[in-house]
Protein backbone atom coordinates (compact mmCIF):
# COMPACT_ATOMS: atom_id res chain seq x y z
CA UNK A 1 0.00 0.00 0.00
CA UNK A 2 1.00 3.57 -0.43
CA UNK A 3 2.27 5.08 2.08
CA UNK A 4 0.51 8.49 1.85
CA UNK A 5 -3.01 6.50 1.00
CA UNK A 6 -1.78 4.43 4.43
CA UNK A 7 -2.46 7.38 6.14
CA UNK A 8 -5.95 8.40 4.44
CA UNK A 9 -8.64 9.73 7.38
CA UNK A 10 -6.33 8.89 9.87
CA UNK A 11 -6.66 11.41 12.96
CA UNK A 12 -3.49 11.41 14.80
CA UNK A 13 -2.32 12.78 18.51
CA UNK A 14 1.32 14.32 18.65
CA UNK A 15 2.63 15.46 22.57
CA UNK A 16 6.13 17.05 22.11
CA UNK A 17 4.81 19.25 18.85
CA UNK A 18 6.42 22.39 19.62
CA UNK A 19 9.87 20.28 19.94
CA UNK A 20 12.86 19.86 17.39
CA UNK A 21 10.90 16.50 16.43
CA UNK A 22 7.49 17.27 16.77
CA UNK A 23 7.82 20.20 14.32
CA UNK A 24 9.57 18.04 11.87
CA UNK A 25 7.29 15.48 12.02
CA UNK A 26 4.14 17.66 11.81
CA UNK A 27 5.49 19.26 8.74
CA UNK A 28 6.30 16.18 6.84
CA UNK A 29 2.80 14.77 7.84
CA UNK A 30 1.13 17.57 6.52
CA UNK A 31 2.54 17.70 3.66
CA UNK A 32 3.29 14.19 2.10
CA UNK A 33 0.34 12.57 4.02
CA UNK A 34 -2.32 15.09 2.57
CA UNK A 35 -5.29 12.50 3.10
CA UNK A 36 -5.39 12.14 6.93
CA UNK A 37 -7.77 13.59 8.40
CA UNK A 38 -6.65 15.36 11.85
CA UNK A 39 -3.71 15.76 13.98
CA UNK A 40 -4.50 17.02 17.21
CA UNK A 41 -1.51 18.11 18.88
CA UNK A 42 -1.40 18.69 22.67
CA UNK A 43 0.09 22.50 24.19
CA UNK A 44 -0.54 24.44 26.93
CA UNK A 45 -0.52 28.44 27.27
CA UNK A 46 3.12 29.60 27.73
CA UNK A 47 4.60 33.36 27.95
CA UNK A 48 0.73 34.57 27.89
CA UNK A 49 0.16 32.85 24.52
CA UNK A 50 -3.11 31.09 24.55
CA UNK A 51 -2.62 27.74 22.35
CA UNK A 52 -4.32 28.54 19.29
CA UNK A 53 -1.82 31.62 19.20
CA UNK A 54 1.25 29.50 19.65
CA UNK A 55 0.15 27.30 17.02
CA UNK A 56 -0.51 30.17 14.93
CA UNK A 57 2.78 31.39 15.48
CA UNK A 58 4.80 28.14 14.91
CA UNK A 59 2.97 27.70 11.77
CA UNK A 60 4.16 30.96 10.41
CA UNK A 61 7.91 30.07 10.82
CA UNK A 62 10.32 29.64 8.01
CA UNK A 63 9.72 25.84 8.81
CA UNK A 64 6.04 25.83 7.46
CA UNK A 65 7.12 27.96 4.39
CA UNK A 66 7.65 25.19 1.67
CA UNK A 67 4.06 23.72 3.50
CA UNK A 68 2.21 27.04 2.89
CA UNK A 69 3.10 27.07 -0.59
CA UNK A 70 2.53 23.74 -1.43
CA UNK A 71 -0.73 23.03 0.41
CA UNK A 72 -1.82 26.10 2.19
CA UNK A 73 -5.38 24.57 3.24
CA UNK A 74 -3.31 21.32 5.05
CA UNK A 75 -2.49 24.00 8.47
CA UNK A 76 -6.48 23.54 9.16
CA UNK A 77 -6.15 20.17 9.81
CA UNK A 78 -4.02 20.73 13.13
CA UNK A 79 -6.33 20.68 15.99
CA UNK A 80 -4.84 22.36 19.32
CA UNK A 81 -5.87 19.58 22.34
CA UNK A 82 -5.02 22.07 26.01
CA UNK A 83 -3.15 20.10 28.40
CA UNK A 84 0.04 19.28 30.24
CA UNK A 85 2.30 16.43 30.26
CA UNK A 86 3.35 16.95 33.81
CA UNK A 87 -0.17 17.10 35.06
CA UNK A 88 -2.50 13.63 35.88
CA UNK A 89 -4.59 12.73 32.87
CA UNK A 90 -2.20 15.15 30.91
CA UNK A 91 -4.70 18.37 31.98
CA UNK A 92 -7.08 17.43 29.48
CA UNK A 93 -10.75 17.85 29.82
CA UNK A 94 -13.33 15.79 29.74
CA UNK A 95 -14.73 17.72 26.33
CA UNK A 96 -11.40 17.28 24.56
CA UNK A 97 -11.07 13.56 25.37
CA UNK A 98 -14.16 13.28 23.63
CA UNK A 99 -12.62 14.38 20.92
CA UNK A 100 -9.60 12.10 20.88
CA UNK A 101 -11.99 9.14 21.36
CA UNK A 102 -11.23 8.32 17.35
CA UNK A 103 -7.32 8.61 17.15
CA UNK A 104 -5.91 5.96 15.27
CA UNK A 105 -2.20 7.11 15.94
CA UNK A 106 -0.15 8.26 18.54
CA UNK A 107 2.76 10.12 18.54
CA UNK A 108 4.60 10.35 21.95
CA UNK A 109 7.38 13.00 21.73
CA UNK A 110 7.24 15.19 24.80
CA UNK A 111 10.25 15.29 27.19
CA UNK A 112 11.88 17.00 28.91
CA UNK A 113 15.42 17.28 27.12
CA UNK A 114 17.16 19.12 29.87
CA UNK A 115 20.16 17.02 31.10
CA UNK A 116 20.08 19.38 34.43
CA UNK A 117 16.56 19.41 35.29
CA UNK A 118 15.67 17.67 38.94
CA UNK A 119 14.61 14.28 39.25
CA UNK A 120 11.40 14.72 40.48
CA UNK A 121 10.50 17.52 37.63
CA UNK A 122 12.29 14.52 35.25
CA UNK A 123 9.88 11.90 36.32
CA UNK A 124 6.88 13.98 36.02
CA UNK A 125 7.24 14.67 32.51
CA UNK A 126 9.46 11.57 31.36
CA UNK A 127 8.19 8.50 33.27
CA UNK A 128 4.93 9.49 34.53
CA UNK A 129 3.63 11.38 31.62
CA UNK A 130 3.91 8.46 29.49
CA UNK A 131 1.82 6.41 32.12
CA UNK A 132 -0.99 9.03 31.79
CA UNK A 133 -0.71 8.83 27.95
CA UNK A 134 -0.58 5.11 28.18
CA UNK A 135 -3.79 4.98 30.62
CA UNK A 136 -5.50 7.71 27.84
CA UNK A 137 -4.85 4.98 25.22
CA UNK A 138 -6.34 2.33 26.77
CA UNK A 139 -9.48 3.85 25.66
CA UNK A 140 -8.89 4.75 21.89
CA UNK A 141 -10.57 1.88 20.98
CA UNK A 142 -9.47 2.19 17.21
CA UNK A 143 -6.05 3.04 18.21
CA UNK A 144 -3.73 1.43 15.39
CA UNK A 145 -0.09 2.54 17.03
CA UNK A 146 1.32 3.65 19.62
CA UNK A 147 4.82 5.40 19.12
CA UNK A 148 6.95 6.11 21.93
CA UNK A 149 9.47 8.27 21.05
CA UNK A 150 12.91 7.52 23.06
CA UNK A 151 16.52 7.79 22.96
CA UNK A 152 19.54 6.21 22.16
CA UNK A 153 21.39 7.04 25.31
CA UNK A 154 18.35 5.77 27.66
CA UNK A 155 20.85 3.27 28.58
CA UNK A 156 23.97 4.57 29.01
CA UNK A 157 25.85 1.85 30.71
CA UNK A 158 26.05 -0.35 27.50
CA UNK A 159 28.46 0.75 24.75
CA UNK A 160 26.67 -1.74 22.27
CA UNK A 161 22.92 -1.08 21.83
CA UNK A 162 20.80 -3.54 20.51
CA UNK A 163 17.61 -2.72 19.39
CA UNK A 164 15.29 -4.24 22.33
CA UNK A 165 14.76 -3.42 26.27
CA UNK A 166 17.35 -3.54 29.16
CA UNK A 167 16.82 -4.21 32.39
CA UNK A 168 15.51 -1.29 34.74
CA UNK A 169 17.42 0.89 36.56
CA UNK A 170 14.49 1.11 39.16
CA UNK A 171 10.95 0.08 39.19
CA UNK A 172 8.91 3.13 37.55
CA UNK A 173 6.05 2.61 39.84
CA UNK A 174 7.88 3.24 42.72
CA UNK A 175 9.57 5.69 41.14
CA UNK A 176 6.60 7.75 40.30
CA UNK A 177 5.24 7.57 43.75
CA UNK A 178 8.30 8.84 45.30
CA UNK A 179 8.26 12.01 42.99
CA UNK A 180 4.58 12.36 43.73
CA UNK A 181 5.25 12.25 47.64
CA UNK A 182 8.90 13.68 47.77
CA UNK A 183 9.40 17.72 47.44
CA UNK A 184 12.11 18.34 44.74
CA UNK A 185 15.24 19.01 47.40
CA UNK A 186 13.84 15.28 49.15
CA UNK A 187 14.63 13.59 45.92
CA UNK A 188 17.43 15.77 44.75
CA UNK A 189 19.41 14.69 47.56
CA UNK A 190 19.09 10.57 46.46
CA UNK A 191 19.21 11.77 42.61
CA UNK A 192 22.77 9.88 42.18
CA UNK A 193 22.36 6.70 44.35
CA UNK A 194 18.82 5.92 43.38
CA UNK A 195 19.30 6.61 39.41
CA UNK A 196 21.97 4.22 40.11
CA UNK A 197 24.64 7.25 39.40
CA UNK A 198 23.23 7.84 35.58
CA UNK A 199 24.31 10.76 34.04
CA UNK A 200 21.35 12.59 34.23
CA UNK A 201 18.19 12.75 34.96
CA UNK A 202 17.07 12.76 31.61
CA UNK A 203 18.30 9.29 30.34
CA UNK A 204 17.22 7.92 33.71
CA UNK A 205 13.84 8.73 33.26
CA UNK A 206 13.51 8.07 29.54
CA UNK A 207 14.71 4.47 30.58
CA UNK A 208 12.09 4.06 33.20
CA UNK A 209 9.44 5.43 30.46
CA UNK A 210 10.42 2.67 28.11
CA UNK A 211 9.87 0.01 30.89
CA UNK A 212 6.45 1.92 31.24
CA UNK A 213 5.86 1.07 27.49
CA UNK A 214 7.30 -2.53 28.13
CA UNK A 215 4.37 -3.44 30.64
CA UNK A 216 1.27 -2.27 28.25
CA UNK A 217 2.84 -4.26 25.21
CA UNK A 218 0.22 -6.69 25.42
CA UNK A 219 -2.36 -4.00 25.86
CA UNK A 220 -1.59 -1.51 23.11
CA UNK A 221 -0.29 -1.85 19.49
CA UNK A 222 3.03 0.31 21.14
CA UNK A 223 6.43 0.21 20.45
CA UNK A 224 9.70 2.69 21.38
CA UNK A 225 11.68 4.35 18.64
CA UNK A 226 15.28 6.14 19.67
CA UNK A 227 16.91 8.74 17.94
CA UNK A 228 20.28 9.18 18.57
CA UNK A 229 21.40 13.15 18.59
CA UNK A 230 18.99 14.75 16.46
CA UNK A 231 20.68 17.70 14.06
CA UNK A 232 19.48 19.81 11.30
CA UNK A 233 17.95 18.81 8.35
CA UNK A 234 19.67 17.52 5.36
CA UNK A 235 17.27 17.83 2.71
CA UNK A 236 13.54 18.71 3.55
CA UNK A 237 11.52 21.11 3.61
CA UNK A 238 14.86 22.77 3.28
CA UNK A 239 18.72 21.55 4.28
CA UNK A 240 20.07 22.94 7.24
CA UNK A 241 16.84 23.76 9.36
CA UNK A 242 16.88 23.35 13.41
CA UNK A 243 15.20 25.20 16.08
CA UNK A 244 18.06 24.94 19.10
CA UNK A 245 21.29 25.14 20.08
CA UNK A 246 21.62 21.78 20.87
CA UNK A 247 24.44 18.96 19.84
CA UNK A 248 27.08 20.07 17.07
CA UNK A 249 24.88 23.28 15.84
CA UNK A 250 25.54 24.86 18.98
CA UNK A 251 28.97 23.64 19.39
CA UNK A 252 29.69 24.92 15.70
CA UNK A 253 28.02 28.30 16.72
CA UNK A 254 30.25 29.07 19.96
CA UNK A 255 33.15 28.28 18.02
CA UNK A 256 32.04 30.33 15.20
CA UNK A 257 31.37 33.55 17.26
CA UNK A 258 34.73 33.23 18.82
CA UNK A 259 33.61 32.13 22.53
CA UNK A 260 34.29 28.60 22.55
CA UNK A 261 38.14 27.66 22.30
CA UNK A 262 38.59 24.20 24.35
CA UNK A 263 36.79 21.65 24.91
CA UNK A 264 37.96 18.58 27.37
CA UNK A 265 37.08 15.56 25.14
CA UNK A 266 38.33 12.85 23.00
CA UNK A 267 38.23 14.22 18.76
CA UNK A 268 38.51 10.85 17.77
CA UNK A 269 35.22 9.78 19.26
CA UNK A 270 32.37 8.98 16.69
CA UNK A 271 29.14 10.73 17.52
CA UNK A 272 26.09 9.52 16.11
CA UNK A 273 24.06 12.46 14.24
CA UNK A 274 20.87 11.83 12.52
CA UNK A 275 19.06 14.59 10.97
CA UNK A 276 15.63 15.95 11.60
CA UNK A 277 14.06 14.62 8.44
CA UNK A 278 15.47 11.44 8.30
CA UNK A 279 13.87 11.34 11.91
CA UNK A 280 10.28 12.60 10.61
CA UNK A 281 10.33 9.84 7.85
CA UNK A 282 11.80 6.79 10.11
CA UNK A 283 8.48 8.12 12.45
CA UNK A 284 6.41 7.88 9.72
CA UNK A 285 7.53 4.89 8.29
CA UNK A 286 7.56 3.02 11.80
CA UNK A 287 4.01 3.74 12.04
CA UNK A 288 3.29 2.68 8.62
CA UNK A 289 4.39 -0.63 9.54
CA UNK A 290 1.90 -0.63 12.31
CA UNK A 291 -0.48 0.19 10.18
CA UNK A 292 -0.28 -2.16 7.01
CA UNK A 293 1.65 -5.31 8.99
CA UNK A 294 -1.01 -5.79 12.49
CA UNK A 295 1.26 -6.38 15.69
CA UNK A 296 -0.61 -8.81 17.58
CA UNK A 297 -0.03 -7.99 20.94
CA UNK A 298 1.25 -10.72 23.61
CA UNK A 299 2.77 -10.94 26.71
CA UNK A 300 5.95 -13.18 25.60
CA UNK A 301 6.73 -11.34 22.79
CA UNK A 302 9.44 -8.90 22.82
CA UNK A 303 8.95 -5.26 22.19
CA UNK A 304 9.53 -3.51 18.65
CA UNK A 305 12.11 -1.29 19.19
CA UNK A 306 13.85 0.92 16.34
CA UNK A 307 17.31 2.27 16.96
CA UNK A 308 17.53 5.36 14.75
CA UNK A 309 20.99 5.75 14.63
CA UNK A 310 23.26 6.51 11.43
CA UNK A 311 27.10 6.42 12.77
CA UNK A 312 27.28 2.51 11.74
CA UNK A 313 26.57 4.36 8.08
CA UNK A 314 28.37 7.47 7.83
CA UNK A 315 31.01 7.99 10.27
CA UNK A 316 32.35 11.32 11.64
CA UNK A 317 34.19 12.68 14.52
CA UNK A 318 33.85 15.30 16.63
CA UNK A 319 37.31 16.54 15.55
CA UNK A 320 36.43 16.50 12.03
CA UNK A 321 33.43 18.53 13.26
CA UNK A 322 35.60 21.19 14.66
CA UNK A 323 37.88 21.23 11.31
CA UNK A 324 34.91 21.57 9.19
CA UNK A 325 33.01 24.02 10.57
CA UNK A 326 35.94 26.18 11.25
CA UNK A 327 37.13 26.10 7.45
CA UNK A 328 33.84 27.02 6.22
CA UNK A 329 32.60 29.12 8.99
CA UNK A 330 36.00 31.48 7.95
CA UNK A 331 34.67 31.12 4.72
CA UNK A 332 30.90 32.39 5.56
CA UNK A 333 31.24 34.08 8.96
CA UNK A 334 28.49 34.99 11.62
CA UNK A 335 27.82 38.68 11.62
CA UNK A 336 27.86 38.24 15.67
CA UNK A 337 31.82 37.08 15.71
CA UNK A 338 33.60 38.34 18.14
CA UNK A 339 37.25 36.48 17.44
CA UNK A 340 38.50 34.40 14.53
CA UNK A 341 36.94 31.17 14.71
CA UNK A 342 38.74 28.50 16.30
CA UNK A 343 39.04 25.96 19.10
CA UNK A 344 40.60 22.17 19.66
CA UNK A 345 39.98 19.76 22.12
CA UNK A 346 41.71 17.90 24.36
CA UNK A 347 41.75 14.99 26.59
CA UNK A 348 44.21 16.77 29.23
CA UNK A 349 42.07 18.34 32.15
CA UNK A 350 45.43 20.38 33.22
CA UNK A 351 45.90 21.84 29.57
CA UNK A 352 42.07 22.54 28.83
CA UNK A 353 42.06 24.27 32.12
CA UNK A 354 44.96 26.74 30.95
CA UNK A 355 43.12 27.23 28.02
CA UNK A 356 39.48 27.51 29.36
CA UNK A 357 41.01 30.73 31.89
CA UNK A 358 42.88 32.45 28.91
CA UNK A 359 41.06 31.84 26.00
CA UNK A 360 37.29 32.00 27.61
CA UNK A 361 37.17 34.04 31.08
CA UNK A 362 40.19 36.38 29.73
CA UNK A 363 38.10 37.11 26.61
CA UNK A 364 35.05 37.57 29.25
CA UNK A 365 36.43 40.10 31.14
CA UNK A 366 38.13 42.00 28.32
CA UNK A 367 34.87 42.30 26.83
CA UNK A 368 32.93 42.91 29.54
CA UNK A 369 34.93 45.66 30.56
CA UNK A 370 35.07 47.06 27.37
CA UNK A 371 31.29 47.08 27.22
CA UNK A 372 30.61 48.61 30.39
CA UNK A 373 32.84 51.38 29.12
CA UNK A 374 30.44 52.01 26.67
CA UNK A 375 27.24 51.66 28.56
CA UNK A 376 26.21 48.40 27.37
CA UNK A 377 25.00 45.65 29.48
CA UNK A 378 27.77 42.82 29.85
CA UNK A 379 26.79 39.21 29.01
CA UNK A 380 30.13 37.66 28.01
CA UNK A 381 30.84 36.23 31.46
CA UNK A 382 27.39 35.15 32.18
CA UNK A 383 27.53 33.20 28.84
CA UNK A 384 30.23 31.52 29.34
CA UNK A 385 29.22 30.00 32.85
CA UNK A 386 25.86 28.41 31.19
CA UNK A 387 28.05 26.75 28.35
CA UNK A 388 30.65 25.69 31.11
CA UNK A 389 27.34 24.03 32.84
CA UNK A 390 26.45 22.94 29.84
CA UNK A 391 29.41 21.13 28.28
CA UNK A 392 29.80 19.73 32.27
CA UNK A 393 26.63 17.51 31.85
CA UNK A 394 28.04 16.47 28.46
CA UNK A 395 31.05 15.46 29.44
CA UNK A 396 30.66 11.96 29.39
CA UNK A 397 28.87 11.98 26.18
CA UNK A 398 31.88 13.88 25.13
CA UNK A 399 34.34 10.98 26.14
CA UNK A 400 32.49 7.75 25.58
CA UNK A 401 31.64 5.95 22.59
CA UNK A 402 28.47 4.23 22.03
CA UNK A 403 27.52 1.66 18.64
CA UNK A 404 24.18 1.50 18.03
CA UNK A 405 22.58 -1.99 15.98
CA UNK A 406 20.08 -0.50 13.62
CA UNK A 407 18.76 -3.35 11.63
CA UNK A 408 14.88 -2.66 12.67
CA UNK A 409 15.22 0.84 11.47
CA UNK A 410 17.17 -0.19 7.85
CA UNK A 411 14.11 -2.68 7.56
CA UNK A 412 11.46 0.15 7.75
CA UNK A 413 13.27 1.94 4.23
CA UNK A 414 12.62 -1.64 2.68
CA UNK A 415 8.84 -1.48 3.26
CA UNK A 416 8.87 2.05 0.77
CA UNK A 417 7.33 1.55 -2.49
CA UNK A 418 9.31 2.55 -5.21
CA UNK A 419 7.49 5.36 -6.39
CA UNK A 420 7.59 6.94 -2.99
CA UNK A 421 11.41 6.72 -2.43
CA UNK A 422 11.97 10.47 -2.54
CA UNK A 423 9.20 11.09 -0.41
CA UNK A 424 9.61 8.84 2.60
CA UNK A 425 13.15 6.94 1.45
CA UNK A 426 15.96 7.63 4.04
CA UNK A 427 19.05 5.29 3.07
CA UNK A 428 19.75 7.64 0.40
CA UNK A 429 19.98 10.71 3.38
CA UNK A 430 21.89 8.61 5.89
CA UNK A 431 25.27 8.11 4.26
CA UNK A 432 25.68 11.54 4.78
CA UNK A 433 28.60 13.70 2.78
CA UNK A 434 29.29 15.67 6.21
CA UNK A 435 31.30 18.56 4.27
CA UNK A 436 28.22 19.32 2.42
CA UNK A 437 25.76 18.67 5.06
CA UNK A 438 27.52 21.09 7.72
CA UNK A 439 27.36 23.45 5.02
CA UNK A 440 23.85 23.64 4.97
CA UNK A 441 24.10 23.50 8.68
CA UNK A 442 26.47 26.84 9.01
CA UNK A 443 24.01 28.57 7.10
CA UNK A 444 20.74 27.42 8.69
CA UNK A 445 22.34 28.25 12.05
CA UNK A 446 23.01 31.83 10.60
CA UNK A 447 19.29 31.92 9.35
CA UNK A 448 16.70 30.69 11.50
CA UNK A 449 18.83 30.55 15.11
CA UNK A 450 21.10 33.71 14.61
CA UNK A 451 18.30 35.69 12.09
CA UNK A 452 20.91 36.56 10.12
CA UNK A 453 21.31 36.30 6.17
CA UNK A 454 22.73 33.06 5.56
CA UNK A 455 25.10 34.72 3.08
CA UNK A 456 27.69 36.35 4.97
CA UNK A 457 27.66 40.38 4.13
CA UNK A 458 31.04 41.99 2.94
CA UNK A 459 31.30 44.05 6.48
CA UNK A 460 31.17 40.36 8.38
CA UNK A 461 34.03 38.99 5.96
CA UNK A 462 35.92 42.17 6.54
CA UNK A 463 36.11 41.87 10.26
CA UNK A 464 36.90 38.52 9.44
CA UNK A 465 40.09 39.79 7.89
CA UNK A 466 40.61 41.34 10.70
CA UNK A 467 40.31 38.75 13.22
CA UNK A 468 43.35 36.57 11.07
CA UNK A 469 45.62 39.62 11.81
CA UNK A 470 44.65 39.75 15.39
CA UNK A 471 44.76 36.60 16.53
CA UNK A 472 48.46 36.25 14.41
CA UNK A 473 49.31 39.20 16.57
CA UNK A 474 48.07 38.13 19.76
CA UNK A 475 49.32 34.48 19.48
CA UNK A 476 52.79 36.14 18.44
CA UNK A 477 52.94 38.08 21.73
CA UNK A 478 52.13 35.13 24.15
CA UNK A 479 54.46 32.62 22.25
CA UNK A 480 57.22 35.39 22.68
CA UNK A 481 56.56 35.78 25.86
CA UNK A 482 56.80 31.91 27.40
CA UNK A 483 59.60 31.27 24.98
CA UNK A 484 61.05 34.47 27.36
CA UNK A 485 60.36 33.11 29.93
CA UNK A 486 61.41 29.27 29.30
CA UNK A 487 64.82 31.40 28.30
CA UNK A 488 65.57 33.01 31.64
CA UNK A 489 64.36 29.72 33.31
CA UNK A 490 67.44 27.59 31.55
CA UNK A 491 69.89 30.23 32.21
CA UNK A 492 69.32 30.33 35.35
CA UNK A 493 69.43 27.03 35.86
CA UNK A 494 73.45 27.05 33.71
Amino acid sequence: MSIAAAFKDHEIFVTGASGFVGKALIEKLLRSCPTLKKIYVLMRPKKGHSIEERLRLQGETKLYERLRREQPEAWSKLVPIAGDVEQLGLGISAADLERLRNVTIVYHSAASVRFDDPLRSAILMNTRGTHELIKLALAWKKLRAFVHVSTTYSNPHVLEVEESIYPAYADWRTTIKLAETYDEETLNIFNLKYGNFQPNSYTFTKSLAEHVVNDYKDQLPIFIFRPSIVVSTIQEPVPGWADNFNGPTGLLVACGVGILRSQNCDPNIVSDFVPADVVARGLILAAYKFLVEPQATAKDKPLYVVNCATANISKITMGEVIEIGKTYIRENPFEKTLWLPGGSMTLCPVLHFIRFCTMHLLMAVVVDTLLRLYNEKPFLMKLQRRIFAAFSALQVFAATEWHFKNQNFRDLHSLVPANEIDSFGFMQHANIDYVEFFQHAIRGAKEFLLHESPISSSSARFRMKIFYVLDYLCRAIVYSFLLRLIYKFVVSLW
